[in-house]
């Protein structure tokens, strides 16, 4: 038997732990919608330059901060001060998921170039088409996706 041959039963229990540890982890949902690499949230995106500027702004490396976990880029000093000073106002609802997703119970993915602003807070779809349906029914959704996001982060 080499040194890392294990007998049978033990094989079985290891397996069985490493699935219990992928159950667990795909459980949890991470508050903020990031990158695998880096941690960077809303795919690079500027959150602020869409309450100012009125658009999708790609954020640079230089102009960033540490929030919730993941890491906010901006197109500006300015925008970085603005958000550090109210994070809760330009940070995109639902941790930047896909907020017709949230309102289906799911998450996904987003295109930062499907986006509203409803009520003076931001929201992002996963592509235009589903922002389309967002868009039809959006105060509704709102409500739904504003009872299902807690259950959503929390993994009950």
């Amino acid at each position: 038997m080499s040194a890392f041959t294990l007998p049978p039963h033990q094989l079985r229990l290891l397996c069985a732990a490493f699935c219990l540890l992928i159950t667990i982890a795909g459980c949890a949902l991470d508050p903020v919608n990031k990158s695998w690499f880096g941690g960077v949230a809303i795919k690079g995106y500027d959150p602020v330059a869409y309450f100012t500027d009125r658009k999708p702004a790609k954020g640079q490396k230089k102009f960033s901060m540490k929030w919730q976990g993941a890491t906010w880029l901006f197109a500006s000093e300015e925008h970085l001060k603005l958000f550090k000073a109210k994070p809760e106002a330009y940070a995109p609802r639902y941790g930047g998921y896909c907020a017709w997703a949230v309102s289906q119970g799911n998450t996904a993915g987003i295109d930062p170039n499907a986006w509203d602003i409803v009520d003076g807070k931001l929201y992002l779809n996963y592509n235009l088409k589903v922002q389309q349906k967002w868009q039809a029914d959006q105060q509704n959704l709102i409500q739904q996706a504003d009872k299902l996001w807690p259950d959503l982060v929390s993994g009950d």
